[in-house]
């Protein structure tokens, strides 16, 4: 009788067959095996033929060699991503060397197998891998997953076409995490659940799948159905394992406003407070700026100097000095709070201010990058008080041209904090009694006046040289004490807030140039820019037509076409609120900014070279800006290993969309808990997107969207190409993005952040 060596073990379909195989022989590289010994090993219930066959297979996808004596390895250099440029051919192997090389190879290059990216979760469990190495986003089942969460940056190996879903080569690739390579968040929300050995937290997070395994010594003192903070110490990789965390924070009972923006912070992958380590260094700091420090700076102390910010601002970094030159010229300074001077590379509270990269914004609170006695005081530039800058001061000749500029460190007296609304006044001729009262009001409207023409000469000037002026609508909130919304509105731009503007955009383009024309005849000096990339063509020409359709034709075959039109359309848009729905669409045919070493322009400002300088308080990038700067000065030179700072650059990058994304997320549940008390009203609207199960209308005032689902409607509707509209397939009505209608308010979900609405026919 024969022995049965695959009892108990598994047939695979021809699919899986493969991807097990696959995955067996990437956990051993270097070894060679025959189709019986995989089928031993991997306890196959699958025959030897049918293995070979997979084998055959893999190797025509070019996953895998073929050797001598019917044995097969894995192709891991065709496997994993290389560098686009060709190599030259493999000299000849001798032939004693040819016993333990492949039986043949595809003659010619095969595609990626194997990539790196970041896991964008949807939420049916299933994820896409999102990779600069792709043109196309990688999509992978919830099954194939292995434990990867949503952010995290993972190892993928692709799947060959045949793999792909119904056969259909046009779907997106698919691929499954061979390994998480960086985790995107370690602290977690959840409930604790206590026994009498050890305790669970149950995630809020319906991206993390799995419950965490708490000690009862690591609990601290949260009791048993508390929601709680909880950090993971050990993922431990696997499947059928659970991580092992503990608990940080007890958060008490679930629900109300100071629970939920804690939850959003935390599930976007923020700390809530400052590291033991951290807050220690900074309690050290001195508060005192010695003599000997101020006396090695340039001192602007006796200039006129002032900060303009929003009324609600706890952090200033950064002021404006103005004062008459010979011959009608004017100097402006640029001052900006110098973090460096009290964040020294690779201590404690600076390795956490580079982890966070930057503050993050919500509706009723701020979670700062920097401690409190930073961000709040020692780099603040508050009015009264000397503070340690770092300035960027630019020369103007009589005709308002920029002549000269210089950058270092500086300290400065600011004489006047400025909320936007009061130095509004200034420019409308309508100050308040107690600003006229001042002894310097004279001097104080001089000098925003002066700087209120500057920055109107350097915006036509930009706009003359491509650049976009989009004036994107943002929502705020007027608050009760208990921060529930009592209402919203629409944020006012005004001259104010374009002036700060204006030489905030000088100082950023002034230093990036500073730091080109410093390696202009010499080896490059890696540097942070802040790049725009050109916009895609293909989602241009489907708005272009769109637009076309809603009577604003455009012309866009080139890039500079492009931001001429998008201006005319911010300007239509200002007296036809029906256009104004078309400029977020005109946004999202537009790339990302992002951090990168490689400077390719800004697109949408006209730069040729853009950076991020002056606001180091809430953004490490400009913090690294400003160390490589200082050390670019006075006649030195000094270089970073590039790819190290490409790779911070990335970080910072990921940081910024998350606090993005958190930012969004409290604006969201700010409007559902606004309209929550609003239900059964009546609203009008602007359609302003399509999805296959409806169209979304935003409210004016308040900004907030709801969903009217077709299902509702008296009429089948489907969506046409670029989901710019709808047509119903019996009487033929179209709704189009844009159209003005009128909903009822009829569900608010405030954990999803969803309102519902229903369509209120005239």
């Amino acid at each position: 009788m024969t022995k049965n060596k695959n009892k108990g073990g598994k047939k695979l379909t021809a699919k899986n067959l493969q991807i097990e195989l696959l995955k067996f022989l990437l956990t051993q590289p270097k070894k060679q095996f025959t189709p019986r010994q995989l089928a031993d090993i991997l306890r196959l219930e699958n025959n030897k033929d049918s293995v070979e066959h997979a084998l055959r297979q893999l190797e025509q996808a070019g996953s895998v060699y073929a050797f001598k004596e019917n044995k097969f390895g894995v192709a891991l250099e065709r496997l994993t991503v290389k560098s686009s440029v060709p190599r030259a051919p493999e000299p000849a192997k001798p032939a004693k060397e040819m016993r333990n090389t492949p039986a043949r190879r595809t003659p010619a290059a095969v595609g990626k197998k194997m990539i790196e990216g970041r896991v964008d979760m949807t939420r049916s469990g299933a994820a896409y891998i999102v990779s600069e190495l792709m043109d196309t986003d990688v999509y992978v089942a919830p099954k194939y997953l292995n434990g990867a969460l949503n952010g995290d940056t993972v190892r993928v190996l692709l799947f060959p076409p045949a793999f792909r879903r119904r056969g259909k080569a046009e779907r997106k690739p698919e691929g499954e995490v061979l390994q998480v390579l960086k985790r995107a968040n370690e602290f977690f929300i959840g409930t604790l659940r206590k026994s009498r050995k050890y305790a669970l937290v149950l995630p809020d997070n319906p991206n993390m799948p799995v419950d965490i395994y708490v000690p009862l010594e690591a609990c601290a003192d949260a009791r048993d159905g508390e929601k709680v903070v909880v950090r993971i110490t050990d993922w431990q990789e696997g499947k059928g394992r659970v991580p092992i965390g503990k608990v940080t924070q007890s958060l008490g009972e679930a629900g109300g406003n100071d629970f939920e923006m804690k939850k959003i912070l935390i599930n976007s992958g923020f700390e809530l407070v400052h590291s033991e380590e951290a807050l220690a260094e900074a309690e050290g700091i001195p508060e005192t700026i010695s003599m000997q420090e101020i006396e090695r700076r340039r001192d602007f102390r006796d200039v006129l100097t002032f900060t303009i910010d929003p009324e609600d601002a706890r952090d200033f970094d950064d002021a404006l000095s103005i004062r008459r030159l010979d011959q009608g010229r004017l100097e402006v300074g640029v001052h900006i709070a110098d973090v460096t001077h009290y964040l020294k590379p690779g201590t404690p509270l600076d390795q956490e201010a580079f982890r966070r990269s930057t503050s993050v914004y919500l509706v009723d609170r701020v979670n700062p990058m920097l401690p409190e006695k930073l961000s709040n005081n020692l780099c603040s530039l508050v009015p009264y008080a000397d503070r340690l800058t770092f300035s960027a001061v630019f020369v103007f000749d009589a005709r308002e041209n920029l002549v000269s500029q210089w950058f270092g460190k500086t300290v400065i007296h600011s004489a006047r904090r400025f909320s936007y609304e009061e130095a509004q006044t200034i420019l409308d001729g309508l100050p308040g009694e107690r600003l006229q009262q001042l002894t310097i009001y004279p001097e104080l409207e001089w000098a925003v006046k002066t700087l209120d023409r500057l920055s109107k000469t350097m915006r036509r000037q930009r706009e003359q040289n491509g650049a976009i002026g989009f004036e994107t609508e943002e929502v705020r909130f007027r608050l009760a004490e208990d921060g529930t919304p009592i209402e919203a509105y629409v944020k006012d731009r005004k001259d104010a807030h374009m002036l700060i503007e204006d030489f905030m955009l000088l100082a950023n383009r002034e230093v990036a140039l500073y730091m080109e024309r410093l390696a202009a005849d010499a080896q490059e000096i890696p540097f942070v820019y802040r790049v725009h990339d050109l916009p895609d063509m293909e989602k241009v020409t489907e708005f272009a037509r769109f637009a076309s359709e809603m009577g604003h034709p455009m012309k866009v075959n080139t890039p500079k076409q492009i931001a001429q039109s998008y201006n005319a359309l911010m300007r239509a848009a200002r007296k036809d609120d029906r256009l104004k729905i078309l400029e977020p669409l005109a946004i999202r045919t537009m790339a990302k900014a992002v951090y990168s070493s490689n400077n390719i322009g800004h697109y949408g400002l006209g730069f040729s070279h853009y950076t991020h300088f002056t606001s180091p308080i809430r953004r490490y990038a400009d913090v690294l800006a400003h160390r490589l700067l200082e050390r670019n000065l006075d006649g030195r030179t000094y270089r970073v290993e590039k790819s190290k700072l490409e790779e911070q650059c990335k970080h910072i990058s990921a940081q910024e969309k998350k606090a993005a994304d958190a930012e969004r997320e409290s604006v969201k549940y700010k409007q559902a808990e606004l309209l929550r008390r609003h239900l059964g009203e009546v609203f009008e609207g602007y359609v302003s997107g399509m999805i296959d199960r409806g169209f979304f209308v935003e409210l004016p005032g308040s900004l907030a969207e709801g969903l009217v689902e077709f299902k509702y409607l008296d009429d089948m509707y489907s969506l046409e190409e670029g989901n710019l509209r709808a047509k119903g397939r019996r009487y033929g009505k179209v709704i189009r993005m844009g159209d003005k209608v009128r909903v009822r308010i009829v569900g608010v979900d405030l954990q999803k952040r969803q309102i519902e609405m229903e369509l209120v026919e005239e």
